[in-house]
C-alpha cells in the first residue's frame, strides 16, 4: 500500500529522507558534521574560496508535476544550482534543502525527488548536509542552497570582459524553451510528447566540468550560465563588465532538432536562442589566442563550443553583425520572475 507523508508525519518522513541520503549519498570533503543535528558543520580547506548559491522552484511557475517526475525534478532542481557553482569555476559540496509539501503525498515521491538530487550531486562527491520540511496548501516548493569551493583567486566573475575578447557559447541555447513550448503544445501528439527536445527542459545538462577546468586552467576572462536566455545573460556580463558586445548572427549555433521544432512552431529558430531559456549552457569570454585551448578542453568533455561574437567598447551596447543581420531583429529576452 502507498504510504502518504502525511500518515508518517515530519519526524517520519525526515527518518526515510535519511535513510536515503546516508544509504545513497557520499561523504563530501570537510564535512564534520551531516544531518541530526541543529546544524551541520563543515571545514574549509585552507587555499580555497567558499562558494555559495541558492535557487527556488515553485510549481506552477517553474515546473508543472503533470509534466514531469520526482526523479526528474530533484535532478532538474539540483542541477540548477550546480550549474551556478561551475559558472564560477568552483565545485559542488554541500546542499541543504527546503521543501515546502503538501501531507497527501506519496513517500515513494519525496524518495525519488531525492534520489533525483542524488543523482547530480554522487558525481562531484558532494553531500546532502541538513534543510528543512513544512507543509503547504496549494502547491509544493523545492528550495536548495548549495555551497562548494575554489581554489583561491580562481572565481571567474561576470565583470572581467574586455573589448578584443571572443565570445563562446556552449551547446545549443534556446532547446529549454522549445521543449517547454512543446512539452506545452503536445498533449495527444504522441510525436510531439516524445520528441527529444523537451529533454533539455525536463533534464538540463549543466556544464559545471568545463567551468572548473576553464577556471582553473586560468583561460576564461569573464564567465555565467544561461539561465535566463542568452541576451539576458550577455547582458549581465556586459554590465558588470562595462563593455558592449558584436554578435556574428550567422555563427549562431542552431541544430537540427532546434530546426524541425521552430518549423512545426511556426517561429525563427534564432528566436529560441536569443529568447528567455534556462538551457543552463555556458557564455565564456576569452582572450583570442585562449579560444583553441578551450575548445580543446570542450572537446574532451563532449561538450560543443561555437564563437559567437567579440566584446567590444560599452557605447556600442550589444549589436549585431553579418550577412543576415537585416533579416532578424532580437529583443533581449530575460526571466523576470515578476513579469507577466
Amino acid at each position: 500500500m502507498d504510504v502518504r507523508i502525511g500518515d508518517l508525519g515530519e519526524f517520519g518522513l525526515i527518518s526515510k529522507i535519511n535513510e536515503i541520503v546516508k544509504k545513497e549519498g557520499k561523504i563530501a570533503d570537510g564535512l564534520s558534521l551531516g544531518i541530526g543535528d541543529d546544524t551541520a558543520s563543515i571545514l574549509p580547506r585552507h587555499g580555497y574560496e567558499i562558494l555559495v548559491t541558492c535557487d527556488s522552484m515553485v510549481e506552477g511557475r517553474h515546473f508543472l508535476l503533470e509534466k514531469t517526475n520526482f526523479f526528474d525534478l530533484g535532478r532538474r532542481a539540483m542541477a540548477i544550482n550546480i550549474s551556478d557553482i561551475g559558472a564560477m569555476g568552483g565545485r559542488p559540496l554541500y546542499s541543504l534543502i527546503s521543501l515546502g509539501l503538501k501531507k497527501e503525498m506519496l513517500l515513494k515521491d519525496i524518495e525519488d525527488l531525492y534520489r533525483g538530487f542524488l543523482a547530480e550531486l554522487n558525481p562531484f562527491g558532494a553531500s546532502i548536509i541538513g534543510g528543512n520540511l513544512t507543509g503547504t496548501g496549494n502547491g509544493i516548493f523545492i528550495d536548495i542552497t548549495l555551497i562548494g569551493e575554489i581554489e583561491s583567486g580562481k572565481a571567474i566573475k561576470r565583470s572581467g570582459a574586455k573589448p578584443g575578447d571572443v565570445i563562446l557559447v556552449t551547446g545549443y541555447p534556446g532547446q529549454a524553451s522549445a521543449g517547454l513550448k512543446v512539452l506545452l503544445k503536445s498533449t495527444g501528439d504522441p510525436f510531439l510528447m516524445n520528441h527529444p527536445i523537451v529533454d533539455f527542459y525536463l533534464r538540463p545538462k549543466h556544464r559545471a566540468e568545463l567551468g572548473m577546468a576553464v577556471a582553473k586552467a586560468g583561460l576564461a576572462t569573464a564567465m555565467i550560465d544561461i539561465s535566463d536566455g542568452f541576451l539576458g545573460d550577455l547582458g549581465h556580463i556586459c554590465e558588470e563588465s562595462g563593455v558592449g558586445a558584436e554578435l556574428f548572427i550567422d555563427k549562431i549555433p542552431i541544430n537540427e532538432q532546434l530546426k524541425e521544432v521552430a518549423q512545426i512552431l511556426g517561429t525563427d529558430p534564432r528566436e529560441f536562442f536569443f529568447g528567455e531559456s534556462d538551457d543552463y549552457e555556458l557564455i565564456i569570454t576569452c582572450n583570442p589566442k585562449d579560444v583553441k585551448k578551450i575548445s580543446d578542453i570542450a572537446l574532451d568533455l563532449k561538450v560543443t563550443v561555437t564563437e559567437v561574437g567579440r566584446i567590444t567598447e560599452s557605447k556600442k551596447g550589444i549589436v549585431f553583425s553579418g550577412e543576415d543581420r537585416s533579416a532578424f531583429t532580437a529583443k533581449r529576452g530575460s526571466w523576470d520572475h515578476f513579469k507577466d
